[in-house]
This record gives structure tokens, sequence and C-alpha cells, in this order.
């Protein structure tokens, strides 16, 4: 029962941060970012938001750059979601999709020749 709470809360804090960034005011937060997901602790004070950039090459930048923010997106989660404890945000680059391409290039590789 509590996992299914914390996994609701995790697509509320998704939905609000991809919202949130779009206000932030650091030069170095720009281009096309997404919050690919989010893993809250179970007592709802520390949150992972795993983020993932078109542009590559400015990707450490970026993550400074929501770092430095992380205090205004707290308080403005705490404003949107009623909850007793707004968790506190940690930011990291997600690469999944990259290693999915990554995969399914092999195996588009893998097909060729049996055609």
């Amino acid at each position: 029962m509590a996992s299914n709470r914390i996994g609701r809360i995790n697509e509320e804090i998704q939905r609000e941060l991809a919202s949130l960034i779009r206000n932030v005011k650091d030069p170095r937060v720009t281009g096309m970012i997404s919050i690919t997901a989010v893993e809250t602790t179970p007592d709802l004070r520390y949150a992972k938001v795993y983020v993932s950039m078109l542009d590559k090459s400015d990707t450490k930048e970026v993550i400074k750059g929501l770092k430095s923010a992380a205090g205004y997106l707290r308080r403005e989660l705490g404003h949107s979601l009623n909850l007793r404890y707004t968790p506190e945000l940690t930011f990291q680059a997600d690469d999944s999709i990259d290693k999915g391409a990554h995969i399914l290039e092999l195996i588009e590789k893998l097909d060729k020749p049996n055609q």
C-alpha cells in the first residue's frame, strides 16, 4: 500500500518539476531538459531526480545549475504539493535513453545479416 503512495508522489513530483524547470533563471539550465524519473525515500525526506538532456555536451553544467536552483525548486514544490515534508532534491544525469538506443542499434546490426 505504501509503495503505491510513494509511486504516486514520485509521479507528482516529476510532473511538477518538469513544469518548474522552465522557470529556472540560471543560465546553465538551458536546452531540452526532461525529468525521466524520481525516486523518493520512504520517509519522504530525500528525492533523487534523474534528468536527461538532448545536448549531451553540457550535461555537467546543467546538473550544476539544477543543484544551485534546488532550493527554489524545493520551495515551489512545497507550495504546490500538500505533503508534511518537502523532499530534499538531488539531481543525477540519466543516460538510460542512450543505453536503450545503443542496444537497439546492436539488435538492428544482428538482424541485418539475416535478411
